[in-house]
């Protein structure tokens, strides 16, 4: 909860009910600095198996900043990850740090903020993600990840206030989306479809659960160009990016297909 809020406190703007979803992942993977029982750091080292990690919340309190404390923290969730491919969604500005630790990038991931409502669009075979086997589901997901992940994303289609939907292509599962409250407005992520037709139906699905005046966000893979012109198509805006960056290999996803991200904080 401390890393949600100082998240928070950095304008990255998490989901309400992150932490727990988070927590499923590894909970052993949140590790906070403390100094004189002050909590005065925090990271997210995240062990899903034991050939990947992921690298998130690294946060040193504004007034602690420049001692050295961050490095402390820094190397102690790697040394907790040690041995496997560790990925990262970091601020462009740390770039240059990360590589000092082994880190190369991979590409950018683009944030566009815009407005919810619209219409729900009809006949386009967008169904309630509870409607569909979770083995459906999980096998679906299973291609968007470097590795399998089956609690977190178990966690993530259920949390409250959020819509989680399916499209439904020839009895086939051809893609997925969420939409969850964030501190402000919502965000769409991730947002996974076989074309880019379906992921804009998806989107306009998701879309329309928030209202005309609700903030939305939608973090894409510039890499990805048809999910560059879907945010720009409804007029969103850039409003933020990361450099996703990896220590090893860079992992053979379906980058096509991946229209919007799940978290910047733990992939």
């Amino acid at each position: 909860d401390i890393a949600i809020e100082w998240a928070s406190q950095e304008g990255w703007n998490p989901g309400n009910h992150d932490a727990d979803c988070y927590h499923t992942a590894d909970s052993n993977g949140f590790l906070i600095g403390l100094l004189d029982n002050e909590p005065i750091a925090t990271i997210s080292a995240i062990k899903y198996s034991d050939s990947f990690g992921f690298i998130g919340f690294y946060i040193v309190k504004p007034e602690y900043r420049g001692k050295g404390y961050g490095i402390q923290i820094w190397n102690a969730g790697l040394k907790y990850l040690v041995g496997l491919n560790v990925g990262l969604d970091g601020v462009v500005g740390q770039q240059e740090n990360y590589k000092k630790s082994g880190f190369k990038l991979a590409y950018r991931n683009i944030r566009y903020e815009g407005l919810g409502g619209g219409e729900d669009p009809e006949d386009s075979g967008v169904a309630e993600l509870s409607s569909i086997p979770f083995d459906t589901i999980e096998a679906y997901d299973q291609a968007f990840f470097p590795v399998s992940r089956p609690q977190f994303t178990k966690s993530w289609i259920s949390q409250p206030e959020c819509h989680a939907l399916g499209i439904i292509n020839n009895d086939t599962l051809a893609g997925y989306g969420v939409i969850r409250k964030c501190r402000n407005g919502y965000k769409i992520g991730p947002l996974l479809a076989d074309s880019p037709e379906q992921a804009e139906s998806l989107f306009l699905a998701l879309k329309s659960r928030a209202t005309s005046s609700d903030p939305i966000f939608l973090d894409v893979p510039e890499v990805n160009q048809a999910a560059i012109a879907l945010a720009e198509k409804y007029n969103m805006y850039v409003s933020f990016e990361t450099a996703r960056m990896y220590t090893g290999d860079f992992p053979a996803l379906p980058l096509n297909r991946l229209f919007g991200v799940a978290s910047f904080e733990i992939g």
